[in-house]
């Protein structure tokens, strides 16, 4: 044999290789990664722009969580420091720096959209949104937000000059998690209401702001409700597991999650979830689907592309020094991928064996890593993720009310943007923003008989004291100088078809509770 026919021997794949390849497919590859990267960017550019126009009113001085008075606590405490609070506003809480945060990040997310070096990008917009979501606490707690930051990291691992199939993984691990690990928590739901079949008869109807979308939704047959909430259950665990074989397969969870996702995002506002878990779906695909996509859009549109594929950079010839940088992404990226695995491993065992009835005796071994656990929880980069896990079964929306007059006179109801408020208004879209105040006051609605959290104390006390400072949240004018402030909390029920057709009402609502009504005295000079 020659020497030129045994250097084709070497070069050419076995047979079995070559069908495993078609069968199992490349891969995701520079494609897929850059078109992450376009949709991560906007993403981040939405939550950047969704914060900003109600950053003052929520964290600012005279917001409704200021975060100068929660880093002077902090500060004065000698167990907090910067490792429990990671927050660029330990040193600058103005509005001015809250400003500058989101400032920085909308040029951030046009930066990598624009693929100027992307990756750092992800990076600082990354440890920004942090920086934020520490002071924010519970207005920037939903578990969206967590998927945010969670993508943002892998994104800044992310290259899109060559194929990178082990960091590619690492999000489709994320995906599994996000997936499974709200499957897992929906079978372990206290109410069972997923295995018996009666969650998505409540669902829609008790979603934080569900759409017009959701009324008809509702009106569904009681049997296709059981038939949703078992094919919920079964989707997610059962189809993650596609995630990792096969492109059919693969193509098969595509579809399935992305209907999904649809469906959610028509029925109720979740900011900007939605979004987020379509664009981690591109890891599902190859570059040859994206190929074959934008050669079929091409075609529809009377476009002409160049018959050749995009090809990868030349090789460097220093093989040599190519060879060790090869090795040395590889070994990071084996690295970043038993690490990512591991923290996740730990705090999915510690979440769900918990709520799978384990006895405190078994979690000895984790106790041990707590103080471990502890170093890395704060930064919110690895998560879990337990969507949904019990439907509730009723609708208490506060409502805000105030008196102008003496103790006889009317109290006037002022309604937020985006809560059910006047029966007559349509539920409305409003993501990929997220109004937060509006959001977390459906948490409140359900806890009301146990606590009054801050930020409704505070609302309370600006409705008395400064009206201007929480003007933006109402629908209309606030009176400038109140009497007395109270709230009512309503019962909702989304209307029948025939009530909807003689009144033109989408909800139903009565009078459940009142709160003892909280004098306004002037503020003295």
């Amino acid at each position: 044999m020659t020497t030129a026919e045994s250097t084709a021997s070497r070069s050419t794949p076995p047979r079995f290789t070559a069908r495993l390849r078609t069968l199992w497919g490349a891969g995701s590859g520079p494609l897929v990664a850059r078109l992450f990267q376009c949709l991560l960017a906007l993403i981040f550019l939405d939550a950047w722009i969704s914060l900003g126009v109600q950053i003052r009113v929520l964290l600012g001085q005279r917001g409704l969580l200021p975060v100068a008075p929660l880093f002077e606590a902090v500060r004065a405490q000698k167990n907090i420091g910067f490792g429990e609070l990671p927050s660029l506003l330990w040193w600058w809480t103005s509005d001015a720096a809250l400003f500058a945060h989101v400032g920085a990040g909308i040029v951030l997310a046009l930066l990598a959209l624009f693929n100027l070096r992307p990756r750092l990008c992800f990076l600082l917009s990354t440890a920004l949104y942090l920086s934020i979501a520490v002071a924010a606490r519970t207005f920037l707690s939903f578990q969206w937000d967590n998927l945010l930051l969670e993508c943002g990291l892998l994104a800044a691992l992310l290259p899109t000059d060559r194929p990178a199939p082990l960091r590619h993984l690492l999000f489709r691990l994320l995906l599994f998690k996000l997936y499974f690990e709200s499957g897992l928590a929906k079978w372990y739901s206290p109410l069972h209401d997923w295995q018996d079949g009666s969650a998505m008869t409540y669902y829609y109807e008790t979603a934080p702001l569900p759409t017009a979308l959701a009324w008809y939704a509702h009106h569904a047959p009681i049997s296709w409700h059981h038939v949703e909430s078992w094919a919920t259950l079964a989707l997610e665990l059962g189809v993650p597991f596609l995630l990792f074989g096969p492109r059919l397969a693969r193509r098969v969870a595509f579809v399935v999650f992305t209907g999904f996702q649809i469906v959610n995002a028509a029925t109720a506002n979740y900011g900007f979830f939605c979004h987020l878990a379509l664009a981690l779906h591109v890891f599902l695909l190859d570059d040859e689907d994206l190929r074959r996509v934008r050669h079929w859009w091409a075609v529809r549109r009377g476009w002409s592309l160049p018959g050749a594929r995009a090809s990868l950079p030349a090789a460097s010839p220093d093989l040599g020094r190519a060879r060790w940088r090869v090795r040395l992404s590889r070994g990071l990226s084996v690295l970043a991928l038993i690490v990512y695995g591991g923290i996740s491993l730990v705090e999915g065992y510690a979440q769900f064996s918990r709520a799978g009835g384990k006895d405190q005796g078994e979690h000895t071994w984790l106790d041990r890593l707590d103080p471990v656990r502890a170093r890395y929880q704060p930064l919110r980069l690895v998560n879990n993720y337990h969507l949904f896990a019990a439907i509730t079964r009723e609708r208490i929306e506060p409502e805000f009310q105030t008196r102008t007059g003496d103790a006889g006179a009317e109290w006037v109801a002022h309604h937020l943007h985006h809560k059910p408020g006047d029966p007559l208004r349509r539920p409305d879209w409003v993501a990929p923003h997220q109004p937060r105040v509006d959001f977390q006051l459906w948490f409140h609605g359900l806890s009301f008989r146990r606590n009054t959290p801050a930020y409704v104390a505070t609302l309370v006390d600006r409705l008395c004291h400064d009206p201007a400072a929480v003007a933006e949240l109402f629908t209309a004018p606030l009176p400038p100088a109140p009497t007395a402030v109270r709230i009512a909390y309503w019962q909702y029920h989304f209307t029948t078809a025939d009530e909807r057709q003689k009144s033109g009402a989408w909800w139903n609502r009565e009078l459940f509770a009142t709160i003892r009504p909280i004098e306004c005295h002037p503020t003295k000079e």
